[in-house]
């Protein structure tokens, strides 16, 4: 009985060590959420700041499952917030100059933002110049033409309908009491289907012997999980709704987990990040994964500008300024290795959340922005020590 006990135990440690990257930063935001809410008094939780938590750091989220990816790929890309404002000074101009509707508006934002991705992307994978070359001076450059377009001043304000893009709320068709009714649906119904996928996904690895998960993880991470959408849900339901932008953060998440765990496309940016010359010789067609990777990632900075223009209600020429180091550094926190061919969507959406919440939670505090950026800075470095040590132990 002693040895079972002794040889279970050995199991769930080891089990522990092989996967302390998702574990690690999922206790980390736990414990930063709750240090934030008993040193706030209560202000973290309360339901017009946890609505703030989200309208504030969605385009972070938004980049950062795209620079995930490129980050797996092995590469780097330093452009994204000078694109964001970029487009975001685009959007603007179609608006407000020229009257386009806003649908058409959307669309060529984010075919823009796809093409400039691409741009980059062509340099990057087919003449094999460098990421932080090629990124640096698309900074650079879409800085400057963001400046030229805006000519040093704003362009606003928008029309409702494009502010809605961010500031807006899904609308309750059942009835404007509360709690909101239709938010509340999805957001249980979002985690019941979490949680029905999680079952079945690991009764199939039990069915052919592969769960490594002790059940004991297993059960405590997808009911803290569960608990915390569905009281999420509550919270919000019980305010103003779920947010316009929530509901696109969730769809993109969704997507973009499917998309690099469940797909070839998936498969083959994670080997060309974990060996780039295997990866070729086993026939992946590695210059096109990157360029698609980068197009991604472009649109995905056009959406983000698309969505930080329409919530401060328009188009600043400072708009993105440090974007780019936000993004990186949730990529980071979040699990992904420098060396690439690591990472998840779901641990770059939690380090993007880190972030967030350390940001709202110093700002309550009345925490100067000077030593704000000295302990993200601090945050960020912790985190690469420690890809670097665990790396070097495995």
């Amino acid at each position: 009985m002693s040895d079972t006990t002794t040889e279970r135990s050995g199991d769930t440690f080891g089990f522990i060590r092989r996967n302390i990257r998702e574990y690690g930063i999922l206790f980390a935001l736990i414990i930063i959420m709750a240090f934030f809410q008993v040193v706030t008094g209560g202000i973290l939780f309360r339901p017009v700041n946890l609505t703030n938590l989200f309208l504030q750091n969605s385009h972070i989220v938004i980049m950062a499952v795209g620079m995930l990816l490129i980050i797996v790929a092995g590469h780097i890309d330093l452009s994204v917030g000078s694109v964001a404002a970029f487009v975001g000074a685009l959007a603007a101009l179609m608006v407000v100059r020229l009257g386009l509707p806003i649908p058409v508006v959307v669309v060529l934002s984010l075919a823009a933002g796809a093409v400039i991705g691409g741009i980059q992307g062509y340099w990057i994978a087919y003449w094999k110049i460098p990421s932080f070359i090629v990124t640096l001076a698309g900074m650079l450059i879409f800085r400057g033409l963001t400046m030229w377009i805006l000519q040093g001043q704003n362009i606003g304000p928008f029309p409702r309908g494009f502010q809605m893009i961010a500031s807006g709320f899904i609308p309750d068709i059942f009835g404007p009491d509360k709690p909101h009714t239709l938010s509340l649906l999805l957001g249980w119904g979002a985690a019941a289907l979490i949680l029905w996928l999680q079952i079945r996904a690991r009764r199939r690895e039990e069915a052919v012997g592969i769960a490594d998960e002790p059940f004991a993880f297993f059960a405590a991470k997808n009911t803290l999980i569960f608990l915390a959408l569905v009281w999420i849900s509550w919270v919000l339901a019980n305010f103003r709704g779920l947010p316009n932008v929530f509901i696109v953060m969730a769809v993109l998440v969704a997507l973009y987990a499917f998309i690099s765990e469940r797909t070839t496309l998936g498969r083959r940016i994670y080997a060309i990040g974990g060996n780039a010359k295997a990866a070729k010789l086993s026939g992946i067609n590695s210059e096109r994964v990157v360029f698609l990777t980068f197009m991604n990632m472009g649109m995905l900075a056009a959406l983000a500008g698309i969505v930080v223009s329409a919530r401060l209600n328009s188009a600043t020429p400072k708009a993105g300024v440090g974007f780019e180091l936000d993004v990186i550094a949730a990529v980071f926190i979040g699990g992904a290795s420098m060396a690439g061919g690591v990472g998840t969507v779901i641990g770059a959406v939690v380090g993007a959340f880190i972030m967030g919440v350390m940001n709202n939670g110093m700002s309550i505090l009345g925490i100067g922005i000077d030593y704000q950026q000295v302990i993200k800075g601090l945050v960020l470095m912790a985190a690469v020590i420690f890809d670097v040590s665990n790396k070097s132990k495995t």
